[in-house]
């Protein structure tokens, strides 16, 4: 992993809607394979320029994740792509897993960690892409029974690959903590462990408390603005960089190069900031202006993602 170099946490190429592109192929998004991987290689381009070498794309199953498409926007960029494994979602699961396994209506072995396990010692699909890091999900619902199942999954398949995990909480909630406690219980060490959308909280008490159990916190939302302004995104990570926490966090967006469960033109209005560029252009000499050092944001952009992403036995 020495060759990432700058590096993005938390994003995503595509995320896509199966069942909706099957059957109504002609949507006003659209989808053609080749000219999705070229705009998404043109703006992965322009990252690049401004300095920044790989991207961690975190979409899974539940998100639309479509390998053989961002395989071919490997091909078109120099920018590294990073992908996951794991499954999203903030309460039930969907009807392949939530019918089998234990506690369901059939019943049987839970197949969900071998699912997760050969995705990074083997590949996913026929792709012979190993996934390099594992995400999990739960959100102002808090920790549901499949939501559970997942964490506990991603667990075991950590525990057998050594593969670091990520995930996406409630920040509102204090959801990170709940994260924390399922995840050590199952043996996971916190410090393999991203705390997913940190960057929402104010909370300085809280995001302290995720550091103090040992993992890093994602800083990861710039440029989604109604969650949390510019001006307090940029505020907390001045103020842990002050407080000497620059070794726990990483810096993105969560932004996505296509994403056809969104209005595009509704997106651009309400969050003009929500792309690739935002922390490049925007969050960094802002950071710089309120005392960040260069050494800290090299901190957060290179040495943290290189210490998380390199594999542990």
């Amino acid at each position: 992993m020495a060759g990432l170099g700058a590096t993005l946490m938390h994003e995503h190429v595509f995320g896509l809607s199966p069942e909706i592109l099957w059957n109504w192929p002609d949507i006003p998004e659209g989808w053609d394979l080749e000219t999705r991987a070229r705009e998404a290689a043109d703006k992965l381009g322009a990252l690049k320029a401004e300095g920044i070498d790989t991207i961690v794309d975190l979409t899974v199953v539940g998100l639309g994740r479509y390998v053989p498409a961002v395989q071919r926007v490997a091909e078109l960029t120099e920018v590294n792509i990073v992908v996951a494994t794991g499954l999203y979602t903030y309460d039930a699961l969907p009807p392949y897993f939530g019918n089998r396994g234990p506690g369901s209506l059939f019943g049987g072995p839970d197949r969900l960690a071998e699912f997760f396990v050969r995705d990074i010692t083997e590949g996913i699909g026929r792709t012979g892409v190993k996934a390099a890091i594992l995400k999990c999900a739960s959100d102002h619902q808090g920790m549901t029974p499949g939501c559970e199942r997942v964490f506990r999954a991603v667990a075991q398949a950590h525990r057998e690959t050594g593969a670091p995990i990520t995930t996406h909480s409630h920040s509102g909630s204090r959801g990170g903590l709940a994260q924390q406690r399922l995840l050590a219980s199952e043996g996971v060490d916190l410090s393999r462990v991203v705390i997913g959308h940190a960057g929402d909280s104010t909370d300085l008490a809280y995001l302290e408390e995720l550091i103090a159990a040992g993992s890093y916190l994602g800083m990861d939302r710039f440029g989604i603005e109604t969650i949390s302004s510019f001006e307090d995104r940029v505020a907390i990570v001045a103020e842990m960089c002050a407080r000497g926490h620059a070794g726990r966090m990483v810096l993105s967006h969560d932004s996505y190069c296509f994403n056809d469960r969104f209005d595009p033109e509704v997106v651009r209005a309400r969050h003009p900031n929500y792309h690739l560029l935002h922390i490049s252009r925007d969050v960094l000499p802002e950071l710089r202006k309120r005392g960040v050092g260069e050494d800290q944001i090299h901190q957060m952009l290179v040495e943290n993602p290189r210490r998380i992403l390199t594999p542990r036995s």
